[in-house]
């Protein structure tokens, strides 16, 4: 893969929620580590769970560095905000991450619980799959706990398949062939 071409760059969208709120997805920068640790302390310890496998508050400083940098050429990690400036929140994210030269990704996605039930995971999702297909991708997977059914249930919908874990049964992965997707 090579480093995100000006045509791929992605460009910050605003999207309406199912409850008419509107939030801007956009990609991550080196000034949202603050940013971000609120709204992992905002996450239920439901939802911390079902994101990093496990009741996760805090990153440590090293994997807020990476979050708040990734590798462009392999990685991209979109944001949910609102409000602007000084008052501006993250509400939800979206990353995904590949090896090296590989036209394979791993996505995950994580929302505020206030924010649960609007549509919101799914306009992430839908914006990392188009982004990753346009940067050359072909294939995206994720690890989902068998729990999340609410999760699960999106990936379907949005053309993911349910392939065995290697994992185990707690632990389902979904994988979704990008070229194939609208």
């Amino acid at each position: 893969m090579q480093a995100a071409a000006p045509e791929t760059e992605f460009k910050p969208v605003g999207v309406e929620l199912r409850d008419g709120r509107h939030v801007t997805l956009r990609t991550i920068r080196a000034d949202d580590k603050d940013k971000l640790r609120e709204a992992l302390r905002a996450l239920s310890l439901q939802s911390s769970y079902y994101r990093f496998f496990s009741p996760l508050r805090e990153l440590s400083p090293q994997l807020l560095e990476r979050a708040t940098h990734p590798e462009a050429d392999r990685e991209l990690q979109l944001v949910a905000v609102v409000g602007e400036g000084d008052q501006e929140k993250i509400i939800g994210g979206a990353r995904y991450a590949a090896a090296a030269g590989s036209t394979d990704c791993e996505f995950a996605v994580a929302v505020v619980d206030a924010w649960h039930g609007l549509g919101l995971a799914r306009q992430l999702l839908g914006a990392l799959m188009r982004t990753a297909r346009a940067r050359g991708f072909e294939r995206m997977e994720g690890y989902i706990l068998a729990t999340n059914t609410r999760m699960l249930g999106l990936a379907k919908r949005l053309g993911f398949v349910d392939v065995e874990s290697p994992e185990g049964p707690s632990v389902r992965m979904v994988r979704c062939d990008l070229r194939t997707v609208a």
